[in-house]
């Protein structure tokens, strides 16, 4: 049984600001794509690292994070991540190209922080009420991270490029100020593990077989949410709907996952309850992808399909946490596993979109959405797997 740790009553709102800093600063940024060309000259073909870099930084920094952790403790290291994120979130603001990229970079690692820590704060403070913080995590995440593209867009519209951008990055500096007193209940690894006790006697979860079923269960559901992100509005587009409808189509697709971030985390300390989230992702995933490959496809069934992938996803996202946290047996256990899976995750979901939007220019979209309907086939398998054992230890 994990030990509560002792921390600040400020603690849980750092922690949601901390979760709406890990989407804000990489959505707004499509939406503000038309206003970087105009006034930086951003090439199109350049565009697109945009979205790359950050995920790249993701698997490279993740389980470096993971053991910075360990040395110097997870709220001390999630403070300089922040400070990192804040950075580079404001060098974005110069109307440079060079610094719109390193700027990008610094977002990348200072969102990692909170990727691959929060988790681990979550089992080391609320071990009684994780359910409930998990919650508040993933569906701070994921709302902000659904409206950020669109909201960022059109405050572009009415604003310069650099103040838009600026006032979307406030909330940085203001995540900052609330984390301070966070560090005086600064928690590092204890000193008698490295003596040689039980906790470091277990091999690295890098050589546990269910290690690498939750990694592949992260970046599976990574995979196919950000490959479909990035293409359902050109497939839906091929079968014969409008820019905006398109675009509207994705944003049903993003908003329906919300009600997953609370039930998900809600209901997972039933097996049966992660055995229906996991028929969720399935069905939701694999429905509503092969849908779109029916003949004649209407709006109205595309709303629903899109509802459906909202949902799978939502899931899927939120499962993958509960694993984190619900696989080891304390907050160092669960930033090692977190950094493993992210990193490898990511990983995935960086070259995805790009496999995708050659496979489906060069050979067609329909083999995309039959790829996507495999792959979630293997994620809802490595979730059956996961749900038969209680740690990744077994």
């Amino acid at each position: 049984m994990t030990k509560t740790h002792q921390h600040s009553r400020y603690l849980a709102l750092g922690m949601v600001l901390a979760a709406t800093n890990m989407r804000l600063p990489i959505t707004m940024m499509p939406g503000l794509i038309s206003a970087l060309k105009q006034t930086l000259g951003l090439p199109s073909s350049m565009a697109g690292f945009i979205t790359t870099i950050p995920l790249l930084t993701f698997a490279i920094m993740s389980p470096i994070i993971a053991r910075l952790g360990h040395r110097f403790g997870n709220e001390l290291i999630i403070y300089l991540m922040l400070i990192v994120l804040a950075a580079g979130s404001y060098l974005r603001v110069v109307p440079s190209m060079m610094l719109l990229f390193i700027g990008t970079l610094l977002v990348g690692i200072g969102v990692d922080g909170g990727n691959v820590l929060i988790p681990a704060i979550i089992k080391d403070n609320f071990p009684k009420r994780i359910e409930l913080a998990t919650s508040s995590y993933t569906l701070s995440m994921v709302f902000v991270g659904s409206l950020g593209t669109g909201l960022s867009g059109l405050m572009a519209a009415h604003w310069s490029l650099t103040s838009s951008m600026a006032i979307l990055s406030v909330i940085g500096l203001v995540n900052l100020i609330v984390w301070i007193p966070n560090l005086k209940y600064n928690h590092r690894a204890p000193l008698m593990t490295k003596a040689g006790n039980q906790q470091d006697k277990r091999p690295s979860v890098w050589r546990l077989p269910l290690a690498w079923i939750v990694t592949a269960f992260f970046g599976l559901q990574a995979l196919v949410y950000y490959s479909l992100l990035t293409w359902l509005p050109t497939i839906f587009m091929a079968r014969g709907f409008s820019v905006v409808v398109a675009g509207n189509l994705v944003t049903i697709m993003q908003l329906s996952g919300l009600p997953m971030s609370f039930l998900v985390p809600a209901t997972s300390g039933k097996k049966a309850g992660v055995v229906t989230m996991i028929t969720v992702i399935g069905v939701g995933f694999m429905a509503g992808a092969a849908g779109i490959l029916l003949p004649g496809l209407s709006f109205g069934l595309s709303v629903i399909l899109c509802v459906l992938l909202g949902l799978g996803s939502g899931a899927a996202f939120s499962l993958a946490v509960v694993f984190f946290t619900q696989k080891t047996t304390n907050g160092f256990e669960t930033a090692d596993l977190s950094g493993m899976a992210q990193s490898a995750g990511y990983l995935l979901a960086a070259f995805g979109p790009v496999i995708f939007g050659w496979l489906g220019s060069h050979v067609g979209w329909g083999l995309v959405l039959w790829l996507a309907i495999g792959f979630s086939a293997l994620l809802t398998l490595c979730g059956v797997i996961l749900q038969r054992h209680v740690s990744i230890y077994d």
